[in-house]
């Protein structure tokens, strides 16, 4: 899974990234609010955690905007302004959780462990990711149809998070490629064509219905066969 973290704080946002790298997630950090939600835009992440106080645009206005687009990518605000009235502007223009700083790692992780179950559309234990037959386990990095279950390397996982999550939806090369490589890679699009091969090679090992289609010039999409 990818956070997008936006924090002027040069020493915060590295802390922040480090805890979350601990705990397996991938991390890109932003410093000002325009980078913020540039990137934030993209369609990438899975949860964006945004400081208020920000360069460019604060986060209430980042908030704001990603909002009126359509986003719903989940957003957990942090921030040394306490006062009530801030937590209800957070709120009330759409933020998902509000934790002021500072604020303990334990309680940081779980909130991040909550909004991340809620965007799967569960909100229990269980953060298993299913799309139909397919099974992914973010613990053990496994795919699972059945009783038959196949490893992936962390690239694989997160190009077939992405698919899944978005079901039927065609996805092209670049959404893919920011997925599991970043904004800062020289990765290019054959890195993401050779991945697929290694997916689709994976799930054909453990007999599973869902087929990755290719879509040309344009991406690809999961379809389970009849």
């Amino acid at each position: 899974m990818r956070i997008l973290v936006v924090e002027d704080e040069k020493r915060l946002a590295q802390t922040l990234r480090d805890l979350l790298h601990r705990e397996g997630y991938t991390v890109d950090v932003c410093y000002s609010g325009t980078e913020g939600l540039d990137n934030a835009l993209s369609g990438i992440y899975d949860l964006m955690l945004l400081d208020v106080m920000l360069p460019g645009l604060d986060g209430f206005t980042v908030l704001e905007r990603l909002r009126g687009s359509g986003s719903r990518l989940p957003v957990l605000m942090l921030t040394a302004r306490g006062e009530l009235s801030d937590r209800v502007c957070g709120l009330d223009r759409g933020a998902d959780y509000y934790l002021t700083k500072p604020f303990q790692s334990p309680e940081l992780l779980a909130c991040v462990r909550l909004l991340l179950r809620r965007q799967a559309g569960t909100a229990t234990v269980d953060d298993t990711i299913r799309w139909g037959d397919l099974q992914l386990q973010p613990g053990s990095f496994q795919v699972c149809c059945q009783e038959r279950s196949a490893r992936l390397s962390r690239k694989e996982y997160d190009l077939l998070e992405m698919l899944m999550r978005n079901g039927g939806q065609i996805l092209s090369k670049e959404q893919l490629l920011l997925k599991a490589w970043g904004y800062d890679s020289d990765a290019e699009d054959n890195n993401v064509e050779v991945y697929i091969s290694f997916l689709r090679r994976k799930l054909a090992l453990i007999r599973s219905a869902v087929q990755i289609k290719t879509v040309r010039m344009v991406g690809y999409y999961l379809e389970e066969a009849k």
